[in-house]
């Protein structure tokens, strides 16, 4: 009995060490390859943001591609720069969910499904900072399954589209997931987030079942409505009045004042 009750405490003792021994290896891996983890994530953004731009040439290093963008952190309830903030240091989904640098949304203005909303978030603008050629925006809201994420690309003049993509989603494959299909994303392009700008400033562009009849509107996803009325809502909400839609009207009244 005395060898057995030794033997389980010699396996037990042996279990403990291993597993001891392990959980260093694993921390000490998860510590050491933290920083290539944030500069891949980081590669994969710039990625995102010059694919949306049309921008992207395979076999050409990213970090040389990105240089001919300059991003910009925006106040967004006045659509002004924020110097005290780096955007190399700044995320708007960390801010989100902070109480102290975020507000809280519900009923009609909370169209995206967000529950909360930063006050700052990021600009990219393409080539020249006071007179880019695109100016390219993060979107997100809610879909079928959960928040959908991307980019937004507009022309200088603050309402052609240029592009969109969502590098992050977890709609259904075949049917929402056809947000990642490239032949659908190309329907977007030469399309006007606004009808008439002079009007109310509210963003026209929406997805419609039965195929696109206007500059304001693209082709739904086939079988998904629930993803596409996301797609119209997120995009609509960040394009307008509690997104960065004063930041477009400041920006579009400096470059016609230009």
């Amino acid at each position: 009995m005395m060898a057995s009750n030794n033997s389980i405490k010699q396996t037990l003792i042996v279990a403990f060490a291993l597993c001891i021994v392990c959980s260093v290896i694993v921390s000490t891996a998860a510590v050491a390859l933290r920083p290539q983890q944030q500069a891949n994530q980081e590669n994969d953004r710039r990625s995102n943001i010059l694919e949306v731009a049309n921008l992207l040439e395979p076999g050409v290093p990213v970090d040389e591609q990105f240089e001919q963008v300059t991003p910009r952190v925006v106040e967004l309830s006045t659509g002004e720069y924020s110097e005290e903030r780096e955007p190399q240091k700044f995320s708007p989904y960390e801010s989100a969910r902070d109480p102290a640098q975020s507000r809280t949304l519900s009923g009609e203005k909370d169209i995206a499904g967000l529950s909360r909303q930063e006050e700052y978030s990021i600009v990219y603008l393409v080539g020249d900072e006071e007179d880019p050629e695109q100016i390219v925006v993060p979107v997100r809201g809610q879909g079928l399954w959960g928040l959908m994420r991307g980019f937004l690309a507009l022309e200088g003049d603050g309402n052609t589209i240029v592009g969109i993509t969502f590098y992050s989603h977890s709609e259904t494959p075949g049917l929402g997931g056809e947000v990642d299909n490239p032949r659908w994303k190309a329907k977007w392009e030469g399309k006007k987030a606004y009808d008439d700008i002079e009007d109310d400033g509210m963003p026209d562009i929406e997805l419609v079942k039965g195929g696109a009849s206007s500059e304001t509107e693209v082709d739904a996803l086939s079988g998904a409505t629930l993803t596409s009325n996301g797609v119209t809502n997120l995009v609509q909400f960040w394009l307008g009045e509690d997104g960065f839609g004063p930041y477009l009207d400041r920006f579009r009244d400096s470059s016609e004042g230009a």
